[in-house]
Formats: structure tokens, C-alpha cells, sequence
């Protein structure tokens, strides 16, 4: 007979999954099933937690304690991003390679810089800012109007002054 297990434990699942939906059982599954849950009744818990970005693929992690899950979403800077355009909710088999051509102020850029501080690398908080630029020019949108190549190399050249976190 397997050894009991410790209620007090804490065990952590990370999967990826698209906001506002169940995720398949078949990702779920084998994940969760040998830590005594329901992978039905978990898939329902993401859905109801990823309401908000309905949508969007975004990394989730399941903190387990005594066989009851906790939902923590962990968003990308590209979803963040992409929320921050406030686009409507569009359907993913339908449409493909979308190209988000948006407009976010340089507000919105240094909120989601630092949201997203403690997972980047750069020492300063430019630094940060930047990453989140390079995302922006990847997702397609402009920042204040302009190209958001253009904004990073000024905030690189110091032309544009960037708070202190």
C-alpha cells in the first residue's frame, strides 16, 4: 500500500492554457489525475479564473494542498500586451495570424513593465521597459503613435525618461 499522503504538502502544476475555456482532458489528465483530482472539476476551475482574459493563451499553475487546486495565473508580457489593447474576444479556429494593430500609451507599457519585473532579466527598470517595447513591436501595435523600435531606442539614448519602477 502507497504511504499516506501529507495533507500539509504543497504541490505545483504549470500547463498552458487559452483564458475562458476548459482545457482538454487530455492535457490535464495525466498531470493531475495521480494527485487525486478531478481533472473535469480543475478544467472547470481554470475556465472560471481565466475569464477575464478570454481568449488568450496564458501559463496557469494549480497549487495543490490536500487535494484542493488554487488557480494562479501567470501572464506572458505578450498577453499582457494584447489585453492592454482591450481587442474584442475573437474565435481561434476561425481566425488566424492576427495582426494587432493597436495603440497603447506609454503608461500602459511601464504598468506592464512592472507587472512583469520580477520574471525579466535587465538590471534597471529601462531595462524592463524595453523587453516590454520589443514584445510590442512583435504583437504589432504602436506605443504613443510611434513604431515601438523607435520608442525603445529612445528610451535606450535617454530621450525618453523612464520612472524608477
Amino acid at each position: 500500500m502507497p504511504p499516506k499522503v501529507d495533507p500539509t504538502e504543497i504541490k505545483y502544476v504549470v500547463l498552458r492554457a487559452t483564458g475562458g475555456e476548459v482545457p482538454g482532458g487530455s492535457a490535464l489528465a495525466p498531470k493531475i489525475g495521480p494527485l487525486g483530482l478531478s481533472p473535469k472539476k480543475v478544467g472547470e476551475d481554470i475556465a472560471k479564473a481565466t475569464q477575464d482574459w478570454k481568449g488568450l493563451r496564458l501559463t496557469v499553475r494549480l497549487v495543490i494542498q490536500n487535494r484542493q487546486a488554487a488557480v494562479e495565473i501567470l501572464p506572458s508580457a505578450s498577453s499582457l500586451v494584447i489585453k492592454a489593447l482591450k481587442e474584442p474576444p475573437r474565435d481561434k479556429k476561425k481566425e488566424k495570424n492576427i495582426k494587432h494593430t493597436g495603440n497603447l500609451a506609454m503608461n500602459d507599457v511601464y504598468e506592464i513593465a512592472r507587472k512583469m519585473r520580477n520574471k525579466s532579466m535587465a538590471k534597471e527598470f529601462a531595462g524592463t521597459v524595453r523587453e516590454i517595447l520589443g514584445t510590442c513591436r512583435s504583437v504589432g501595435c504602436t506605443v504613443d503613435g510611434q513604431p515601438a523600435q523607435d520608442v525603445s531606442e529612445k528610451v535606450a539614448s535617454g530621450e525618453i525618461e523612464v520612472p524608477s519602477a
